[in-house]
C-alpha cells in the first residue's frame, strides 16, 4: 500500500521532496492556537493550505500525500522568529564563533587556535560577551595581540553593538589617541589615552573597512547556511531585521530557485530606504519573500552600556548611553515611510531610547494624515526589543498603538547584569512581556540570534519561566513578568503574523490557511519548564512541504 510506503520512509529519515504539497498528520497532540479550541488529532493538507482540522477521521491518500505519524511528539502552527539576523545567523557557521566562551583565557585560546589554521588575512568573529567571566572585563586589544600576533583581528561582541579590534587593526583604520568618536560611538581608552581596542556603537564604523568583502557565492552560502540552522530548530519564518538592501535581489533569486525553505519577512537597512518607499512592498515566490519593513537603530545595547537612559548606569554614573539617531533626522524619514505605505522598526533598548521613539512615532503619525498612506490607520509600527520601560510610557504601545517585538533570551542572559547597570527601581519596567500583553499589546516574540543562540525552546522557556537555563532567577528579578503558555504560544505564531500583515494566512491551524507547522519532541504546553529546553523539533512544514524532519 503506498500510504504505508510512504510511511516507512518518513519514519526512516528519507526527506520528502519540494512538490509534495499534499499530507497528513496525527499520531500526537495539534495545537491549534485557536483561543479556546481543544487539542485536534488529525491535519489534513492540500496543495499546501489546511483542508481539515480536528479529531481523528479517516483519510484518503493518494499517490503524492505524505502521511506523518507525529509518534506522541506536539504540533503547533509554524514558529515564527520575529527578530532576527539572516545572514548573521549564516556568517557564525563560517566565521570564528566564541560563543559560550567562558573566560578571556577561553576565547583568545579559540582565537589562536583558529590563526594557525587560517594564517592569512583578517580574522572575523564574534559572540564573547564577558557578563560571567572571571576576569569581569571587556576584551582588549592587548588581548587579541598576544592570541594572534601581529593580525587584523575584529571580534564583535554577543550584541552586535560593540567590537574590539587588534593593535594591526587600529593601526590600519588610523585610530590612535587623538581619533574622535563619532557621534552615537564610543572608543574606549587606556589610562594613558590611547584606545583600548574596545569600539562601541557607531565607533565601529571606523572599522568597517578592513572586514574583507564577502563574495556573491560566500553570501549565498551564508544564507543556505542561515536556513539550514532555522529549519533544524523549528522555524518556519523569519523576521529578518536590518537586512542589507544588497542582498534582497540575491534573497529573491534564491527563493525563485527554491533555495529559500522558510518565510522570510525583511526589515532593510536605512540605505534602502528611498528605494523601498518609492517602488512600495516586494513580495516573490508567493510571498515566500516579503520586503516592506525599515530597521532604524535609536540607540545601542544594555551589555556595552550603549542603551540610552534618562539616569546615568548604576555601574558607571558618568554614561547614560548613546542616541544613534536624532527627532530632526529621523521624523521626516517616519513620514515619507507613512507615504510609501513602509512599516516601521526601530530598535530601543533604553527607557531614553523606547521614550524618544514614542514620542517620534506619534509626531509622524500625527504629520501624515491616514487619507495619504497607503495602509490608511494600519500602519502596524514596532519597536525592536522594548526592553527597559518607564511603566509610565506603556500606554504609548496601546495609544498609538505600537507592537513590542521581545525577545524573551535576553531577559535570561541579562538577569547576571542588568540589575548592576540599572539599580533596582529600573527593572520594574524591564523585560515586560506580561504588562504589556495585559494591556493588550501585541507582543512579538523573537530571538535576534545570532546576539542569542536563537532556539525557539529557549525563547519559550525563558518567555514562561523567566530564568536562566539553570534555573535561577536572582533576588526579584521581576517573576510576575513571565506570561502564560497560551501567551508565549501567539508570541512566536500568531502575533508575528499580525507583524508581518499575514493573520489571515499564518499563525494559527485552522481550514484555509497555509499548511506551515512546527512539532517539538517535548509539549510546550504540558511538560514541567525545566525540560521544555531540553526538546528539539522533529518536524518542520512550510506550505505543506517538509523542509526539516528528525526523530
Amino acid at each position: 500500500m503506498r500510504r504505508t510506503v510512504l510511511l516507512a520512509l518518513l519514519l526512516a529519515g528519507a526527506a520528502t521532496t519540494a512538490q509534495a504539497q499534499d499530507m497528513v498528520i496525527h499520531g500526537g497532540p495539534i495545537y491549534t492556537g485557536v483561543d479556546g479550541a481543544p487539542p485536534a488529532q488529525t491535519v489534513i493538507v492540500d496543495d499546501g493550505r489546511i483542508r481539515y482540522v480536528g479529531p481523528a477521521t479517516a483519510f484518503a491518500s493518494g499517490p503524492d500525500t505524505v502521511v506523518i505519524d507525529l509518534k506522541g511528539a506536539a504540533l503547533f502552527p509554524g514558529f515564527t522568529d520575529g527578530h532576527a539576523h539572516l545572514d548573521g545567523i549564516g556568517w557564525r557557521e563560517l566565521t570564528l564563533n566564541l560563543e559560550g566562551s567562558a573566560s578571556v583565557a577561553e576565547a583568545m585560546a579559540r582565537l589562536s587556535d583558529w590563526a594557525q589554521a587560517h594564517p592569512a588575512g583578517p580574522i572575523i568573529g564574534r559572540g564573547w560577551i564577558e557578563t560571567s567571566w572571571p576576569e569581569a572585563r571587556f576584551l582588549t586589544a592587548a588581548d587579541l595581540d598576544a592570541a594572534a600576533p601581529g593580525r587584523v583581528v575584529l571580534l564583535q561582541r554577543a550584541d552586535g553593538h560593540a567590537v574590539v579590534a587588534s593593535s594591526a587593526a587600529l593601526a590600519a583604520a588610523h585610530i590612535d589617541a587623538s581619533t574622535p568618536a563619532p557621534s552615537g560611538g564610543e572608543i574606549l581608552k587606556l589610562a594613558d589615552g590611547r584606545p583600548a581596542g574596545m569600539l562601541v556603537d557607531a565607533a565601529q564604523s571606523l572599522v568597517a573597512e578592513l572586514e574583507p568583502a564577502a563574495d556573491p557565492a560566500a553570501t549565498r552560502e551564508a544564507y543556505r547556511a542561515g536556513f539550514r540552522v532555522e529549519a533544524a530548530y523549528g522555524w518556519t519564518g523569519v523576521h529578518f531585521m536590518s537586512a542589507p538592501w544588497k542582498d534582497m535581489p540575491l534573497l529573491e533569486q534564491m527563493a525563485g530557485d527554491g533555495e529559500a525553505p522558510l518565510r522570510v519577512y525583511n526589515a532593510v537597512t536605512p540605505d534602502g530606504a528611498a528605494e523601498l518607499i518609492a517602488g512600495g512592498p516586494r513580495s516573490v515566490a508567493d510571498g515566500r519573500i516579503i520586503t516592506r519593513a525599515i530597521k532604524y537603530y535609536a540607540d545601542g545595547a544594555l551589555g556595552s552600556r550603549g542603551a540610552a537612559l534618562f539616569e546615568p548606569y548604576a555601574d558607571r554614573p558618568d554614561t547614560t548611553g548613546l542616541m544613534q539617531i536624532t527627532e530632526q533626522d529621523i521624523v521626516p524619514l517616519y513620514e515619507a515611510a507613512l507615504r510609501g505605505g513602509i512599516q516601521i522598526a526601530t530598535h530601543a533598548i533604553g527607557d531614553r531610547g523606547n521614550a524618544s521613539v514614542m514620542e517620534w512615532y506619534q509626531q509622524a503619525l500625527a504629520g501624515v494624515a491616514p487619507s495619504d498612506r497607503p495602509n490608511g490607520a494600519d500602519v502596524r509600527w514596532r519597536i525592536e526589543h522594548a526592553q527597559i520601560l518607564r511603566p509610565a510610557d506603556y500606554h504609548w504601545f496601546v495609544d498609538l498603538p505600537i507592537i513590542a517585538s521581545m525577545q524573551p533570551s535576553h531577559a535570561i542572559g541579562d538577569l547576571h547584569f542588568a540589575p548592576a547597570r540599572l539599580g533596582d527601581a529600573r527593572l520594574d519596567g524591564a523585560y515586560a512581556w506580561h504588562s504589556l500583553a495585559d494591556l493588550g499589546v501585541v507582543v512579538v516574540g523573537g530571538s535576534d540570534a545570532p546576539v542569542e543562540r536563537g532556539a525557539p525552546l529557549i525563547e519559550f522557556y525563558a518567555a514562561v519561566a523567566r530564568r536562566d537555563l539553570q534555573g535561577f532567577q536572582g533576588p526579584d528579578w521581576r517573576p510576575q513578568e513571565a506570561v502564560d503558555r497560551q501567551t508565549a504560544l501567539k508570541m512566536f505564531t500568531l502575533w508575528p503574523a499580525y507583524a508581518s500583515f499575514r493573520e489571515a494566512e499564518l499563525g494559527t491551524i485552522e481550514v484555509g490557511k497555509r499548511a506551515d507547522f512546527t512539532a517539538f519532541s517535548v509539549d510546550l504546553m504540558t511538560a514541567p519548564e525545566a525540560d521544555i529546553p531540553k526538546g528539539h523539533a522533529v518536524l518542520t512544514v512550510v506550505d505543506g512541504v517538509v523542509v526539516h524532519r528528525a526523530d
